[in-house]
C-alpha cells in the first residue's frame, strides 16, 4: 500500500520515527535505523558534537542521501533555551525543521505548555518547520496549530517509561479534533504492540527512542516496530468490525445449505 503521510509538504514513506539515544554503540545505532525502515531520525542538538570535526560524531553514522535529519531541543527548560538551540541547529546546518521540548518537570519530563508555545510562536515567525512535543491536551494543541505548528506530537505515557498508550480517550479525542495537520505519537512506547495500538487510534505517526535502543536485541526490535506501525495503520484505515457484548457465529445457520 503507497501510504505516505505529508508534514510541511513533505512526504515521508515511513511514519515510524527513530531517535538516536541511549545505543550502546553508534554502529548499532546504524544498524537499528536501517532495520526500522524510517526515514526520520531525529538529533539531540545538545549531545551532537557541531564544533570539533576532528572527533567522533553521531552524524558520521546518520548517512543524509536516506535520513531526513530532525533536530530537537531536549534539556531544554525554558522557551528561551529551546530557540537558542533550534537555531544554533539551522546555523550549522543540521535543518530549519525543529522537534520543540521545553520541559516543565525534571522527574516527569512533562512539557511547560506555557513555554512550549511562546517558543512555537517565535520559532514560526523565523521561518522554522516546529514539531512540538506536548502533553495530550487538545486544548493546548489547537493553540500549538494556531501558532503555526505543523504536526503536534502528544505524549502517549512519560519520556522512556515504556509504558505503551496510557491515554487513549485523549488520544481519540486529538485524532477526531484535529485533522489539518500530523498527529504524532512520542513518548511511552515500550514494544511492537504499543506501536500498533498508536496507530490504530488513528495517529499519523509514532517516534520512539528507547523501546529500540533499550531492547535487549535492538536491531531486532527496530524490525518489530516497522512492521507494527504498518499493521496499525492498515487496520485503522480498513475499519474494524463493531465491538459487541455477546457472541455471533462466525458460521450462521441462516442461509446454510441443509
Amino acid at each position: 500500500m503507497q501510504d505516505t503521510v505529508t508534514i510541511a509538504g513533505r512526504e515521508f514513506r515511513s511514519r515510524l520515527f527513530v531517535g538516536t539515544g541511549k545505543y550502546r554503540s553508534f554502529p548499532e545505532m546504524a544498524r537499528c535505523h536501517a532495520a526500522s525502515g524510517a526515514e526520520v531520525v531525529t538529533v539531540a542538538v545538545r549531545r551532537v558534537n557541531l564544533t570539533d570535526k576532528s572527533k567522533e560524531s553521531l552524524l558520521d553514522y546518520i548517512d543524509r542521501d536516506k535520513f531526513f535529519i530532525l533536530p530537537n531541543t531536549a534539556a531544554c527548560y525554558t522557551a528561551e533555551d529551546a530557540i537558542r538551540t533550534a537555531r544554533l541547529a539551522r546555523e550549522v546546518g543540521l535543518s530549519n525543521w525543529i522537534k520543540l521540548e521545553v520541559i516543565g518537570d525534571e522527574k516527569t519530563l512533562f512539557p511547560d505548555n506555557e513555554g512550549l508555545l511562546e517558543a512555537t510562536r517565535v520559532l514560526v515567525k523565523e521561518g522554522f518547520v516546529v514539531l512540538p512535543y506536548t502533553n495530550d491536551d487538545l486544548v493546548n494543541a489547537r493553540k500549538l496549530i494556531d501558532a503555526g505548528a505543523a504536526a503536534v506530537m502528544p505524549l502517549a505515557a512519560p519520556i522512556g517509561s515504556g509504558m505503551g498508550v496510557q491515554n487513549t480517550a485523549n488520544l481519540r479525542i486529538l485524532r477526531e479534533r484535529i485533522t489539518e495537520v500530523p498527529l504524532i505519537v512520542d513518548a511511552g512506547v515500550g514494544t511492537a504492540s504499543d506501536a500498533a495500538v498508536a496507530m490504530e487510534l488513528g495517529a499519523d505517526g509514532v517516534l520512539m527512542n528507547t523501546a529500540i535502543a533499550a531492547a535487549e536485541n535492538a536491531e531486532q526490535m527496530a524490525e518489530a516496530m516497522k512492521y507494527a506501525v504498518l499493521a496499525g495503520r492498515l487496520a485503522y484505515t480498513s475499519g474494524r468490525m463493531p465491538k459487541k457484548l455477546y457472541a455471533t457465529a462466525s458460521s450462521p445457520l441462516e442461509g446454510a445449505i441443509r
